[in-house]
């Protein structure tokens, strides 16, 4: 049974969350495509027809009667970089479940994922309109993507003044993650990535939203409470129901027409969307 993101949150540990995630996609994904027969040991596998019988851990075998053969990880040549949202509205939350939190699930599972095969890794936000290299690519990157996920924080508006991106303009192949909720005040969003899609760069952006977000099912007076401006407004939910809910559904067909680019993979995620479950559909389909 797929843990929530709820769950995960409970236990207060990152690293911890993302390995029970990345433990969990591995059963179902086999992952042994960027394995070969370097120095470093990674794991065991069973032993399959056109295998080096040497490579069959044969002292395992007397204990378990199982043909298992020993696996190292070689170095990747994918670069995946990790870009965080950190706008204000990333703090919304719903049922005790921030985005936010449930942004760094994701990128810390990946991140594991990342770790186990010796991928290249970076980390970078988008705050106050700038982009933010909080780990660059390097050693120890997986433990320091953690400890600066654990620290991020969110706050304010995004403020796109079409900036630069230097880093992002390397020649090698890479993975881009974006997590955010993409909710855009004009088209801020759809200007970035359209700026930094790229042939040799696969973007995928997992757009987290909540349940009244999407379905809008509230009932009664609310004061809405803008989390990047402050803005605030008092509404009776049923008098806008119709007028929201027929916005948001011509927003997000509009945001699935505008990203249906080359090389960019756009995944919408509910907050209650176990995380697991999310990331096995989206690796299993991309044979990650």
């Amino acid at each position: 049974m797929a843990l929530l993101a709820s769950e995960l949150i409970k236990l207060n540990n990152l690293q911890l969350a993302g390995k029970l995630v990345s433990d969990e996609l591995m059963l179902g994904i086999h992952a042994s495509k960027r394995s070969g027969s370097g120095t470093e040991f990674e794991q065991y596998r069973h032993y399959e027809p056109g295998d080096d019988p040497k490579r069959i851990d044969w002292k395992l075998y007397a204990r378990t009667n199982k043909h298992l053969v020993r696996e190292s990880a070689t170095e990747s040549n994918l670069h995946i970089r990790f870009l965080l949202d950190l706008s204000g509205s990333m703090n919304y939350e719903e049922e005790g479940i921030s985005r936010l939190h449930y942004a760094k699930l994701i990128m810390a599972s990946l991140a594991y994922l990342g770790y186990r095969q010796s991928d290249q890794m970076s980390l970078y936000t988008l705050h106050q309109g700038d982009l933010q290299t909080l780990v660059p690519v390097g050693k120890q990157s997986f433990q320091k993507i953690l400890y600066a996920l654990e620290n991020a924080q969110a706050s304010g508006p995004w403020l796109h003044a079409n900036p630069a991106f230097p880093d992002f303009q390397q020649k090698q192949k890479e993975l881009l993650v974006m997590v955010s909720d993409f909710l855009q005040v004009g088209d801020e969003w759809l200007q970035l990535i359209q700026h930094i899609a790229g042939p040799r760069r696969e973007i995928v952006i997992f757009q987290l939203l909540g349940e009244q977000e999407l379905d809008f099912r509230l009932s009664g007076f609310y004061r809405f409470h803008d989390l990047e401006t402050g803005r605030e407004v008092e509404l009776q939910a049923e008098a806008v129901r119709a007028s929201y809910q027929q916005a948001a559904t011509e927003y997000l067909s509009k945001l699935d027409e505008s990203l249906h680019l080359p090389h960019v993979h756009l995944i919408r995620v509910r907050l209650t969307d176990p995380v697991a479950l999310v990331l096995k559909d989206f690796l299993t389909r991309r044979q990650f």
